[in-house]
């Protein structure tokens, strides 16, 4: 049992921050508090913190997952007040300070949740099966290996009809991750696989990326979005707006545009990046403490980041709603839960000292989307443009946070190497039942 001995007199112990998750915002506030004269622990399921921005790389064979990849207690083994432990929690006790775990409980001063959030299927759980989501190393080793096998299906399969299904793959969402997704994998089959295989011509793969609304990027700028889409339809993907999905099973997808009938489309591969709901946790906070979510069940949190009612917990980075700058929430990306985990960090620092700081504000430093090689749209405020020096900032700034010195030099070597020889160097087909896919 992990117990910390509550019978200390409240200045006998350091003031002992708990953080759960290690993801952007938790490592962030975690080394924010590197050097306070506070004891940090660290709980995560995983032992290594997960740059998901690139997730899409290693899902169509571009990265390795360890390049994206960095053990969590080698990111932190300078801090010599933080204890990371691999833990799962199941549970909260807000009046007793507890954080529970699966196998035993932890004390806390304060308490930080960046736990994140997860694939929503708007209440069709049903499609994970036949259109996994992108958000963990698994996920995206998974759709790599569908993605891939589709061609060696197609390869083998002496019916045209049948082929086709195979060489063709529908992206649900078009927001940043589906975009991203959309040119990496028309890129993959157009330029990378041109000339690997014998029977079937990868250039004749159809990618097509379907979004509810009625134009990509949603939360970009509409010119920037225009260039998104006109880059996409460059590289081969076609891009379906106003149109959503009314079912999914296995082979075939079922679509429907505007007013029109329902369509039909024969397809082994639907990779989904629709929607997102909010980790379980939120749910345990909302019992435990009666804090408002919202419909994607994040945290309504205070100006100052903190739940309602409960001074001493902070919930930060995409499981939080944060509605007090603008007329939106801040939007679920890295560079709004890296800020908070650092406000998080410096406001429980203050406190010690019986200060405070003024609310949370987010800084927009921009955002940016790639499609494909040279191509991106980067929205820098007043700002705003598209192609080769886009896709250049973009990658700089992605490599800059990649969080271990190796894992930058070897995405960097990675990437010159794909960019002038059009090489996708991991493209392994991994995983149990390697062929269970052309029996399905």
């Amino acid at each position: 049992m992990l117990e910390t001995n509550k019978l200390h007199s409240h200045n006998s112990h350091p003031h002992r921050v708990v953080i759960i998750g290690g993801g952007f915002g938790g490592l962030y506030a975690a080394k924010a508090l590197g050097r306070a004269p506070v004891q940090v622990t660290l709980v995560d399921k995983r032992n290594f913190h997960l740059f998901q921005p690139l997730l899409y790389q290693v899902a169509t064979g571009g990265l390795s997952p360890g390049d994206i990849a960095s053990p969590l207690r080698a990111v932190l083994s300078r801090n010599k007040n933080t204890h990371v432990l691999a833990a799962e929690v199941v549970d909260l006790e807000p009046e007793q300070h507890k954080v529970i775990l699966v196998d035993g409980e932890l004390s806390y001063d304060s308490l930080i949740i960046a736990t994140g959030v997860s694939h929503h299927y708007f209440g069709h759980d049903e499609w994970a099966r036949w259109a996994p989501g992108l958000k963990t190393i698994e996920d995206a080793t998974e759709i790599r290996r569908r993605v891939l096998l589709a061609f060696e299906a197609a390869e083998r399969e002496p019916d045209p009809e049948k082929q086709r299904a195979w060489l063709t793959f529908v992206i649900v969402g078009g927001g940043p991750t589906g975009v991203e997704l959309a040119g990496a994998l028309a890129e993959l089959a157009h330029k990378t696989l041109k000339n690997d295989f014998r029977t079937i011509d990868p250039t004749q793969t159809k990618v097509l990326l379907v979004e509810g609304v009625e134009r990509v990027l949603p939360p970009y700028p509409a010119e920037l979005s225009a260039k998104a889409e006109q880059s996409l339809t460059r590289l081969g993907v076609t891009v379906q707006t106003k149109t959503v999905v009314t079912d999914i099973q296995a082979g075939v997808i079922t679509l429907r545009r505007g007013d029109a009938e329902s369509e039909q489309l024969y397809t082994h591969t639907v990779l989904w990046a629709a929607g997102m709901k909010a980790s379980p946790l939120g749910q345990i906070l909302a019992q435990r403490t009666g804090v408002a979510l919202d419909r994607a069940g994040r945290v309504m949190v205070a100006p100052d980041l903190t739940v309602a009612g409960q001074p001493n917990i902070f919930v930060i980075g995409d499981l939080a709603n944060f509605s007090h700058q603008g007329e939106k929430p801040l939007p679920g990306v890295a560079q709004v839960a890296m800020q908070q985990g650092e406000y998080a960090a410096k406001l429980i620092q203050r406190r010690l000292k019986g200060e405070t700081l003024p609310p949370f504000h987010y800084q927009d430093r921009g955002s940016l989307a790639v499609i494909g090689r040279n191509a991106a749209v980067a929205d820098l405020g007043s700002l705003k443009f598209s192609g080769f020096p886009a896709w250049f900032i973009w990658a700089f700034i992605h490599i800059l946070y990649l969080i271990e010195f190796d894992n930058r030099v070897m995405v960097m070597f990675q990437w010159a190497w794909n960019y002038f020889t059009r090489k996708r160097g991991a493209r392994l087909i991994t995983g149990q039942n390697s062929f269970q896919l052309t029996k399905k």
